[in-house]
């Protein structure tokens, strides 16, 4: 029996964008959602190579290259001389970020190897002491971010730093250093530093920390860390703070932020405010080896992505020792510009939609309520047949058009219930991603848990978008470098269900994925519509294969099958279940179902 009311009352939603946990002092930070990060300091003179010798470690961080190359204090600071004094000037970043719609900048003030630069009165290896040239570049970055309305930020290593006594690497940390032996340095450089950073140089929006691993499994206490997030409050109230203090947001909610991992971007929604840090290259500091540069689509994804996620990306730069930038920087942080003069009001004040951010194949969903209720469709993989699909709304739309139309010009559209079919233009109305928009007069309602019909036009149902596995089964993950797909091994018998909204009727071909490693039948698949059984299929001998040419390897063959064929007479939202039964364990694995409209 069909009970498509049943179905809406109970998934029925109020689309939001959800900050449940964002603090005052974030508002502004969940509004603009895209800033610049600025490695610059010594490093940056020697570019990723020390005495003809490359960086020593694979992940190739130019910052890096004191510790890993193990250059002594005396040799490292000769790297200064190499400054070009007459062309760096921090307000040409401020522009640049400015150009490229970024709406705040953190700076590298001090990074792990301990050099600042400012005129640190803690500690006199800094900029304005050993350059000679009595340069503060916190203070100029400071004066141009005020100038031009872009907010600062200030990225400060409060892990003990290479150049003191006390540890020169992380060594000491591990094997013994001494608790008081840091608080010496904590109270001596770190609590000075911080309140000379925070009272000189007018309002800090962001102290960045860099102390990625929990607190827990370092030489840093929980106290200290509360005695400085304490002077943050006390100097700058209105100062955000990051989780890589080494707190971590969920343990304490006076922390404004999460920061993800080194280019890790988000995979599920989260109701407090959170960023990734990101590379435009590889490396964070200038490294004159680069050579893997992101495309400006895929920054613009990464973007994209985290926003529909409710998080923000922070874009690196690491200048030259003159403070230029290479052409492969320049190029796409142009480019990106552009792109955000366009199509900037699906990102800025934008958020998370209520549907998976995963549901549709050809690009992500971001949502914001104005006079209008708006959903941005970003189109990052354009329709063949220029038909696009929105699966899971049920509100009717009241105008669709591009973003980049100026006349707002209407698109025609087809809605049915939960679906709607939208005629895009010929071409690509943007060369990295197209965005168009819906608007709604009111809260436009979701019915959540939906397989979205795909650019193929039809459905995958998979153990990834799933709405119920009965009995927990433990998915594998793709193994042998992706050859064998995820799947599910069979004990006995496993129930997967999903729902989908069928918009044309007519008869549906059922193609089934599995591998089957005996020599018989030993298993079938039943297939129910509504509790009402259609289908009933064998699992016949897959056998296996050579993994690669000429390598003697062999993989389980996962083997499409077509199993039958449904006839759907109207158009609605219907229940998908499949029963697997194998009469052997862990011989049969199950991985995909696909439906399609039989155009025959």
């Amino acid at each position: 029996m069909r009970y498509i009311l049943s179905l809406i009352i109970y998934f029925f939603s109020l689309t939001l964008v959800s900050q449940s946990n964002t603090s005052d002092r974030a508002k502004w930070f969940v509004d603009q959602r895209f800033g610049m990060f600025i490695h610059w300091g010594l490093y940056s003179s020697a570019e990723g190579v020390w005495k003809g010798e490359n960086l020593r470690n694979n992940n190739q961080y130019a910052e890096w290259i004191q510790y890993r190359n193990r250059i002594s204090d005396d040799q490292y600071i000769k790297l200064i001389d190499k400054f070009n004094w007459e062309k760096i000037d921090p307000e040409k970043w401020v522009l640049l970020a400015k150009e490229a719609g970024m709406k705040y900048i953190t700076l590298t003030a001090k990074h792990h190897d301990g050099f600042a630069l400012w005129n640190s009165k803690a500690s006199e290896f800094n900029i304005y002491e050993k350059s000679k040239k009595r340069r503060d570049i916190v203070k100029e970055l400071a004066d141009a971010c005020k100038k031009h309305g872009i907010k600062l930020g200030l990225y400060y290593s409060h892990w003990i730093d290479w150049n003191d006594k006390r540890s020169w690497d992380h060594t000491n940390e591990i094997y013994g250093l001494d608790p008081d032996l840091y608080d010496d340095y904590w109270q001596e450089k770190v609590i000075p530093q911080m309140t000379e950073l925070l009272t000189n140089y007018g309002e800090i929006s962001i102290i960045w920390f860099d102390m990625w691993i929990h607190h827990s499994k370092t030489i840093v206490t929980k106290e200290q860390l509360f005695q400085l997030k304490k002077l943050i409050r006390k100097l700058q109230p209105k100062c955000l703070i990051n989780s890589r203090l080494g707190l971590s947001i969920e343990e304490d909610s006076d922390v404004d932020f999460r920061t993800l991992g080194d280019n890790q971007l988000g995979k599920e929604k989260l109701e407090y405010p959170w960023q990734t840090p990101a590379t435009i290259a590889n490396s964070w500091g200038f490294n004159a080896n680069e050579y893997r540069w992101k495309s400006t689509t895929s920054i613009l994804k990464a973007l994209i992505g985290n926003v529909s996620l409710n998080g923000n990306l922070m874009l690196n730069i690491g200048p030259r020792y003159d403070g230029s930038l290479r052409y492969e920087s320049l190029l796409r942080l142009n480019e990106i510009g552009d792109w955000l003069k366009v199509n900037g009001s699906s990102i800025y004040g934008a958020g998370a939609y209520n549907l998976n951010s995963d549901i549709h194949d050809w690009g992500k969903i971001t949502y914001k309520n104005e006079d209008k209720h708006k959903i941005y469709l970003h189109v990052i993989n354009w329709p063949i047949d220029n038909n696009l699909f929105v699966t899971g709304i049920k509100s009717k739309p009241v105008k669709i058009y591009s973003l980049s139309d100026k006349s707002r010009e209407p698109l025609s559209f087809i809605h049915k219930d939960v679906f709607t079919k939208i005629d895009l233009p010929n071409n690509p109305v943007d060369k990295y991603v197209s965005v168009f928009v819906i608007e709604y007069d009111e809260k436009p309602l979701v019915v959540k848990g939906l397989v979205a019909k795909n650019f193929e036009r039809g459905y995958s149902l998979n153990l990834q978008n799933y709405h119920m596995l009965k009995n927990n089964t433990r998915i594998n993950k793709k193994t042998k470098y992706g050859t064998i797909p995820e799947n599910i091994n069979l004990s006995s018998e496993e129930v997967i269900n999903w729902k989908i909204f069928i918009d044309e009727p007519g008869k549906y071909l059922f193609d089934t994925s599995y591998s089957n490693q005996s020599d018989k039948d030993l298993g079938d698949i039943v297939v129910f519509v509504d509790d009402k059984q259609v289908i009933k299929g064998n699992f016949k001998p897959t056998g296996k294969t050579v993994g690669e040419p000429l390598q003697d390897w062999h993989i389980k063959n996962f083997k499409s099958h077509r199993i039958g064929e449904v006839e759907f007479k109207s158009p609605g939202v219907y229940d998908i279940s499949i029963h697997l039964r194998s009469r052997k364990k862990n011989i049969i694995s199950w991985s995909w179902m696909w439906i399609k409209l039989d155009e025959n």
